[in-house]
């Protein structure tokens, strides 16, 4: 093998060799599962497509190729030790549905590597399951591989499974890459742990079902499930040692060298940076452009922790600036090829990267700042370990990695309790597990729907019909399939056609009737099923409904109408926002009904009342200008390349929606919307917060909502005019002259209450006692506040001079305590937030403040004499 192929052509040469066997080349699947609660992120090939091998739903040609991305974390505290694990990847992937099988997928195989790469025969060894005698004759008398040179393995490395569900035997194709690769052992051979043979292909022969309890059936139906990491085939064609050196990766590694100013394979704790660096960011460009945010749980956690730990590596290698959003350019020049969607979205994975570095920089800071304290407290009581509740507090809280903890305390021969650490990491990990959901092998919630065959479908009619006549396919209750519904009865008819729009795309489902003959049927909610089905799930009023019914399906068309309002305006909404907020805003979420519309974008900060005013009126003026909204059905490439806005992480067909509002707004929706514009009639925002980091959320009313809201407005304004007995027009001056009384009020009544404080106090000099040079007045005063004591500290400290004040009350049942020190008495040692933390105790409470002032409460007023006299003892402990 003497050419060079790059990594990106490599993934079109294998794509173009299966179209060319008939396959369906099928674009990547966002790395945000769809339907499926057993994964937290896409992390193999086949499974996005996994509804296709159950049969839940048919596939669009028997035979499918793919280029997965792919991440994979759960060992992500030992990426970056070695050079042979990455979290992200691509995995190429052609797939028989039931079409051919062993002959053909081992056929091809074979061809791929030795004949359109050019891999060397006698450097390929293939390896098959320990029974599977089909396979290994395969490999014998049809490729012509000699017997010795074909390895049979044992389930543990040769079989699939994963509980109940399809599974089958495997064969996977190692590559000899040389003995400067080996372990030097005279016996290493295919299935060495060296880096010697490298696994380049495993073909999956899913041909039995496993009911989960160690029984296997021959399924009728066998399917081909094959693997193969596209960086570790370029690493074997390229020649290289790792994926790290292969060329769009050896990219980006050369320039984080470049920026941290040092050369890779010199010093082996850089090269580790190196390669967390090199691959993370990988993982969180790729991951940002599907629409994952950075949070604190599920996938935003884990894209969070990968971006904080390349930045806080940056650091160790030395990084001053800030350096993700360079790196991601670099990940989406190489990569634009395979997914044009990381160019589509370059401004917004920039800002969303750059927000969290400026984020993670500041709280690594703060994370350092109570590590220190940390350690000093330690030191301080003379011991060397640091708690595994503290350690873990530092990485679950802060992002610091165990590794940085014991690094940064080792100076100081400081260690880590790493069993306490590991206890506190396993409770986590034990409360992840009792929040999942019980899945079928699908990953998805077990219900009955998915008893109902596959071929079963619906057509939705709801772009042109509000009322259809069509015929019941598919009948169930709660637990099962039935015949028949009868009066009371709860359940789901699935029809042919329905005028009934499910749940999707932030538009919330219709409701309705379904009627035959006298027998009503109320619709609840409209869900959306797997394999293009649709459920209009509710209650028999009257009657019975039986599968084959030729039913009447009517939807609330009030409610459709104003969900249309709704929903259309968030159209208008989101471009409005990208006018005055910039182009990183996108949709991050939506919720519309015939009440209201909620809308949930990107961005970094509250929005100001000009910033809300702007939107609002652009929004208004298009209302206004009655734009015609259009509908056309094209290409997703084709739509793509007019300007269509695309959601983040949606899975579309080929064919797609475009929806057109004039010359303003171009989107790809699924869901209904008015005929033009004025139909809307007007727009109001009601409300804007932040919902997560990052993201804002805009809440607000069209049609007769707004009008209402107005008029809702117009009550209470009247209401309140009534209670300041004034008239409507003439408020706002009532109001500043009821707001001067009041102040004026005010200030009589502190006037009062000072004069009763001193009243209550009496003249109390004479119980100033002499604490080692320093004057202190410890004293109680009866029924005065918090601001009472401090306006009474303030003149007895005038009176004083110098020296300490402690002032207690009872008001209410509850104890106040104050403490006052002038400058003279802090250079003696006085310290008032100390003083008041040792007493406070003795009133039941605590508090603590400056040292030159400080409060605090309590709730027993039996312990304010003795907190008083207490003040003597320790402000004398104090006091140099």
């Amino acid at each position: 093998m003497n050419k060079f192929y790059g990594l990106n052509e490599l993934r079109k040469m294998y794509l173009d060799f299966f179209q060319s066997k008939g396959h369906l080349v099928m674009k990547s699947f966002s790395l945000i599962p769809h339907n499926d609660n057993s994964l937290l992120l896409i992390n193999s090939g086949m499974a996005p497509l996994k509804p296709y091998f159950t049969k839940q739903e048919i596939p669009p040609c028997p035979r499918v190729t793919t280029c997965q991305k792919c991440i994979r974390t759960g060992d992500i505290e030992n990426i970056g030790k070695t050079d042979r694990h990455g979290t992200f990847f691509e995995m190429l992937g052609n797939f028989s549905f039931g079409d051919y099988f062993k002959h053909e997928a081992i056929a091809w195989s074979w061809e791929f590597l030795t004949q359109v790469i050019g891999l060397e025969e006698d450097r390929l060894y293939p390896s098959v399951y320990v029974d599977d005698d089909e396979a290994f004759d395969i490999w014998n008398k049809e490729i012509g591989i000699p017997a010795e040179r074909i390895f049979r393995f044992g389930k543990e490395d040769n079989f699939w499974e994963h509980g109940a569900g399809p599974c089958g035997p495997c064969s996977e194709i190692y590559y000899d890459r040389g003995e400067k690769y080996g372990c030097g052992k005279p016996d290493c051979t295919v299935g060495c742990d060296c880096d010697r043979y490298m696994e380049v292909w495993n073909n999956v022969f899913t041909q039995f079902e496993n009911d989960g309890n160690g029984h296997y059936e021959l399924l009728e139906s066998k399917n081909i499930d094959t693997g193969m990491g596209l960086e570790r085939l370029a690493t074997i064609v390229q020649d290289v040692d790792s994926i790290f050196d292969v060329d769009t990766i050896k990219a980006l590694r050369e320039q984080v060298c470049q920026m941290a100013g040092v050369k890779y394979k010199e010093n082996p704790k850089a090269d580790v940076s190196i390669r967390i660096i090199t691959d993370h960011i990988r993982s969180v460009t790729f991951m940002v452009s599907d629409g994952i945010l950075p949070s604190n749980e599920g996938r935003g956690y884990v894209l969070r922790r990968l971006l904080r730990r390349a930045a806080r590596h940056g650091r160790l290698l030395g990084i001053t600036e800030k350096f993700l959003t360079t790196l991601s350019d670099t990940v989406i020049e190489t990569s634009k090829d395979g997914y044009p969607e990381l160019e589509e979205k370059k401004d917004f994975i920039f800002k969303i990267i750059s927000e969290e570095e400026d984020k993670f920089n500041r709280t690594l800071d703060q994370g350092l700042g109570i590590l220190k304290d940390m350690k000093a407290q330690i030191l301080a009581g003379g011991g060397d370990v640091l708690s595994g509740d503290d350690a873990f507090k530092l990485y679950d809280t802060y992002g610091f990695p165990l590794d940085l903890t014991e690094e940064i305390l080792e100076e100081d021969g400081i260690t880590i309790d790493q069993e306490g650490f590991k206890a506190a990491m396993d409770r986590q990990r034990d409360m992840a597990r009792k929040a999942r959901k019980t899945t079928n092998y699908m990953g998805a919630d077990v219900t009955v729907y998915q008893s109902i065959d596959p071929a079963v479908t619906s057509r939705f009619v709801g772009y042109e019909y509000t009322k259809y006549t069509s015929k019941i396919s598919v009948l169930t209750t709660e637990e099962e399939i039935v015949e028949a519904l009868v009066d009371g009865q709860n359940g789901t008819i699935i029809v042919d056609e329905t005028p009934f729009y499910a749940t999707s795309g932030g538009q919330e489902a219709d409701t309705g009737i379904i009627t035959w003959g006298d027998s009503v049927f109320a619709v609840k909610d409209t869900i959306k099923l797997s394999g293009g089905k649709i459920g209009h799930v509710g209650t028999v009023v009257k009657g019975m409904f039986k599968t084959g019914d030729s039913v009447e399906l009517a939807i609330d068309e009030k409610k459709r109408s104003d969900t249309a309002k709704n929903h259309s305006a968030t159209h208008l909404l989101q471009k409005a926002l990208q006018m005055v907020l910039g182009s990183h805003v996108q949709q991050a979420g939506s919720s519309n009904n015939d009440k209201h519309l909620r809308f949930d974008f990107t961005h970094f900060s509250p929005m100001t009342a000009d910033e809300l005013k702007r939107v609002e009126d652009i929004v208004n003026d298009e209302i206004e200008a009655n734009l015609p909204v259009l509908t056309k059905i094209m290409d997703l490439d084709e739509a793509k390349k007019t300007g269509a806005m695309a959601l983040f992480g949606e899975k579309y067909d080929k064919d797609v929606r475009v929806v057109t509002m004039g010359d303003f707004s171009k989107e790809l929706c699924g869901g209904t919307h008015v005929s033009n514009t004025g139909v809307i009639r007007a727009f109001k925002i009601v409300s804007e917060a932040g919902v997560a980091a990052g993201v804002r959320r805009i809440e607000a009313l069209t049609g007769d909502g707004v009008f209402n809201y107005y008029a809702g407005l117009e009550q209470e304004l009247k209401e309140a005019a009534h209670a300041a007995k004034a008239e409507p027009f003439a408020l706002v001056k009532r109001i500043e002259a009821l707001m001067d009384e009041v102040k004026t009020l005010s200030s009589e009544n502190e006037k009062l209450k000072n004069k009763m404080a001193r009243e209550a106090l009496g003249d109390v000099m004479d119980q100033v006692q002499d604490i080692k040079g320093t004057a202190l007045l410890a004293v109680k005063v009866d029924g005065v506040d918090m601001n009472g004591l401090m306006n009474l500290g303030d003149q007895l400290k005038a009176r004083l001079g110098q020296g300490v004040i402690v002032l207690a009350s009872e008001k209410d049942g509850k104890v106040n305590l104050l403490s006052m020190a002038t400058d003279e008495a802090m250079k003696n040692g006085a310290h008032a937030g100390n003083l008041i933390k040792g007493i406070a105790k003795l009133v039941g409470g605590g508090g603590g403040g400056r040292p030159n002032m400080a409060q605090a409460g309590g709730k027993n007023p039996a312990g304010i004499d003795n907190a008083l006299k207490e003040a003597a003892q320790v402000l004398e402990s104090q006091l140099r």
